[in-house]
């Protein structure tokens, strides 16, 4: 609920979730419920937010029911469904419930596109393996809306359809309970028999099946003239940060592309902007045709140029006055730190520490284990969490 809030403060205009069920995330401890899901329908409506349910997984024969019931449930709190199987398609049809084709169904030329529209779709998530000059053509030669990732982790199989943790580990990427091994090291351990029979290797780069992450910042503008409707970020399992920073980012370019400023300059900044979130190193993606080794991370370690610490929480806020009362518990505070403070009504509310009070005393820290008071412009709530966010140490 707290990355949900995030998007819509940075002004997202639709924002797509998984239940506890048929969807690739469905292992993400931060997915909705049907006990939460009428709550974040409830807010996206506040916002005039269009909400999208992922059912994106295969269904299995014993399974068509249970996925037709999820549906009827859902319906009164959906826009659409973004579905990836036929069954659920069926299933949309039946129950009159706008649907989207998920990017598992890759989707990558105008005649399948036709198809899918004929076949009822009113929107499509094309395949990631699309190059900027595909997605062009398709969306010049078929009058369906299109929809593209722009942003977020790659996997390295078509489209996502994976097999490699099913064959691993007996976990299928397709019922959305990937453990990714590609984005581990692998090592190259000889079997024989005989003496000196136990050399092992490491492969370098270490993440050989691991792609860079997707970030089409620098490319917006063509993407927008290529004719996609929709931006899609990837961010299911990224914390609220993440969310808050890359569609306040992605907001800012598309709006710099209408307004006629968006320049090498501002790319630079959003960039940079989004570095400091969770990330692997960055590439374009498939948009610009095959992939060169370059486009593969050489570590799976978070890239981001800032982390944020625990600080302790919000004890009260006062309305009147703008002020947050905030119990230290971890991380000291002194005047000038950069904070965020996160709840699941508050969303995302970052700061800079103007003040730090305690009763009529002026301070210039805090330690572990006092209260404070600091302005705060934004409502927070108690028991809110409160973070500083400081720059990511290299590593030695």
């Amino acid at each position: 609920m707290t990355s949900l809030q995030a998007a819509l403060d940075a002004g997202t205009d639709a924002v797509y979730l998984g239940l506890d069920t048929f969807n690739m995330r469905h292992m993400a401890t931060r997915n909705f419920t049907r006990e939460t899901i009428p709550e974040a329908a409830s807010r996206c409506r506040i916002h005039s937010v269009r909400l999208y349910l992922t059912l994106n997984s295969i269904i299995y024969e014993e399974e068509r029911q249970d996925c037709r019931d999820l549906l009827a449930f859902a319906k009164p709190y959906i826009d659409a469904a973004i579905v990836a199987d036929w069954a659920a398609v069926s299933a949309c049809k039946e129950l009159h419930i706008p649907f989207h084709v998920s990017t598992q169904m890759s989707c990558s030329n105008s005649t399948t596109a036709t198809f899918l529209k004929d076949q009822g779709a009113e929107r499509i998530v094309l395949a990631r393996e699309c190059t900027l000059q595909e997605v062009a053509t398709i969306t010049r030669m078929v009058d369906i809306p299109v929809e593209c990732f722009v942003h977020g982790a790659i996997c390295l199989a078509v489209s996502g359809r994976c097999l490699l943790s099913h064959e691993a580990y007996g976990f299928s990427a397709s019922r959305g309970e990937c453990r990714q091994p590609c984005r581990r090291e692998f090592l190259i351990q000889e079997r024989r028999e005989g003496d000196q029979a136990d050399a092992a290797f490491r492969v370098e780069p270490r993440t050989l099946l691991s792609a860079r992450d997707l970030c089409s910042l620098p490319f917006v503008d063509q993407l927008m003239q290529a004719g996609i409707a929709s931006f899609k970020i990837e961010g299911r399992a990224r914390n609220p940060e993440y969310v808050k920073t890359v569609v306040t980012a992605y907001k800012k370019a598309v709006e710099a592309v209408l307004a006629g400023t968006f320049t090498p300059e501002l790319v630079q900044r959003l960039i940079e902007d989004c570095a400091k979130v969770y990330h692997r190193p960055f590439s374009t993606g498939l948009y610009y045709g095959r992939p060169g080794v370059d486009q593969y991370a050489d570590t799976d370690a978070n890239q981001a140029t800032h982390k944020k610490h625990h600080v302790g929480v919000v004890l009260k806020y006062y309305k009147q006055a703008h002020v947050a009362q905030i119990q230290i518990q971890a991380h000291p505070l002194q005047l000038g730190d950069n904070i965020s403070i996160h709840g699941s009504t508050t969303g995302v509310a970052d700061m800079t520490v103007t003040a730090l009070r305690r009763d009529t005393e002026e301070l210039e820290h805090a330690e572990k284990g006092n209260w404070v008071t600091i302005p705060c412009a934004q409502q927070v709530r108690a028991n809110d969490k409160v973070y500083i966010i400081l720059p990511a140490i290299e590593p030695s």
